[in-house]
């Protein structure tokens, strides 16, 4: 068995006569690009490098882009979640609906507002989560669906806006994968109750860091612009009676403000943004073909409502098929300088939610898929000789690997 021995990884990169790439594809990268640093350049000779103009051009720019009303810009897509919670009014005693599947903050989120997070199972094809899983994991606390667009592929946005309007749920979208994408031809961001994104550097556009909540309500937005300045205004307070300096703290909020600088490099970036996701598209349709006959190799379901962006590639391995672990060929991989990632670990799997009493086994399918999944490269960097090189190094590991 392939399990009783240590590949030799030298070996396999040499396998089939094909040479070594030298330098290693990552599996993700920002593009920053000469105008991007004039941006900021110029943002940081303003007199206001933050709570300046920057920040309410990006939040329009953010609106006119995904058509919804109002865009609160924040420090990042951690931010945007803990503020949507804060917006619903989350708080100790209710229940947050969110996928395993997913980045911590998809599920700390409820946490910070000192909810309880319950895990709904996804489903397999399409690796989002199961409406009907969320639908069976409703209770009397429950309070919220934050509901994760994984790899950039929207959510079953109508089935999911159903349960929650039926049993008087927000439904928070964390479209930290999915700007860009159209859910029935509609930008995803002016669907859910609240939309948030990340800018993160491995995002489709991104501002080092950053992170925006998009709504259609003019009282969850007001609740969002509070919150991000500790929930402290000036609006209301007499200032001729307690002077021009004074101002008031309503609620316990956060600093999460963004800077003039990064809100500058996301407008510049938030100009590119087709160029950047076609080029996603053309990659991933690339990577469909390249491995749709490949047995070792499961395809991915996406649902035909979603036009999708694509922030991640996933393969889904085999395992029947191939004598080999996901860890020897994540490993194999890497031998051939082609570096990939996983996401994502179930979050009830981390230990800190393990310490909360959470088991294993809870939502087989996220389990299965989870043993099964490696992320590829996937940036608009990436050259065709790039792509190829990916194409052809999975190839080559699946061949190693495959059952005769």
């Amino acid at each position: 068995m392939i399990s009783e021995w240590r590949l030799d990884m030298e070996d396999l990169a040499l396998y089939a006569g094909a040479p070594v790439r030298k330098t290693k594809i990552c599996y993700g990268k920002q593009t920053i690009e000469e105008d991007d640093i004039q941006a900021v350049v110029e943002a940081l000779k303003h007199p206001l490098i933050t709570c300046g103009p920057q920040i309410e051009k990006l939040e329009k720019e953010l609106c006119e882009y995904t058509g919804a009303k109002y865009a609160v810009v924040v420090t990042s897509g951690t931010a945007a979640l803990h503020a949507a919670c804060y917006a619903a009014e989350i708080k100790a005693g209710d229940e947050v609906i969110t996928t395993p599947i997913t980045f911590a903050a998809s599920a700390n989120c409820a946490r910070y507002c000192g909810a309880d997070v319950v895990f709904a199972d996804i489903d397999y094809a399409t690796m989002n989560i199961d409406p009907k899983s969320i639908e069976e994991k409703i209770t009397d606390r429950t309070r919220a669906v934050v509901a994760v667009d994984y790899t950039g592929q929207a959510v079953k946005i109508n089935e999911i806006k159903k349960i929650c309007k039926d049993h008087n749920l927000y439904f928070i979208e964390d479209a930290a994968h999915s700007i860009g994408t159209k859910y029935n031809g509609k930008m995803v961001g002016n669907l859910a109750d609240m939309t948030t994104f990340s800018f993160h550097p491995v995002k489709t556009i991104t501002g080092g860091e950053g992170g925006a909540i998009l709504t259609n309500d003019e009282e969850l937005y007001n609740r969002l612009k509070l919150f991000r300045t500790h929930s402290i205004t000036h609006d209301g307070v007499d200032k001729e009676k307690k002077g021009f300096w004074y101002y008031e703290q309503i609620d316990l909020g956060f600093n999460y403000r963004l800077t003039d600088f990064q809100a500058a490099l996301l407008i510049n970036q938030l100009s590119k943004i087709d160029r950047f996701i076609n080029r996603r598209k053309s990659i991933a349709n690339k990577y469909d073909e390249a491995f749709k006959d490949i047995p070792e190799i499961i395809p991915h379901t996406t649902i035909p409502e979603s036009d999708t962006s694509y922030h991640l590639y996933v393969l889904r391995l085999n395992l029947d098929r191939l004598k080999c672990s996901r860890q020897e060929f994540f490993d194999a991989l890497s031998a051939e300088n082609v570096q990939p990632q996983v996401h994502y670990i179930p979050v009830y799997w981390l230990k800190y939610y393990q310490n909360l009493g959470y088991k294993k086994g809870l939502c087989p399918n996220a389990e299965k898929l989870y043993s099964e999944i490696l992320s590829i490269p996937l940036y608009p960097l990436l050259t065709d000789e790039d792509v190829d090189s990916v194409i052809e190094a999975v190839k080559k590991v699946a061949s190693y690997y495959r059952k005769e």
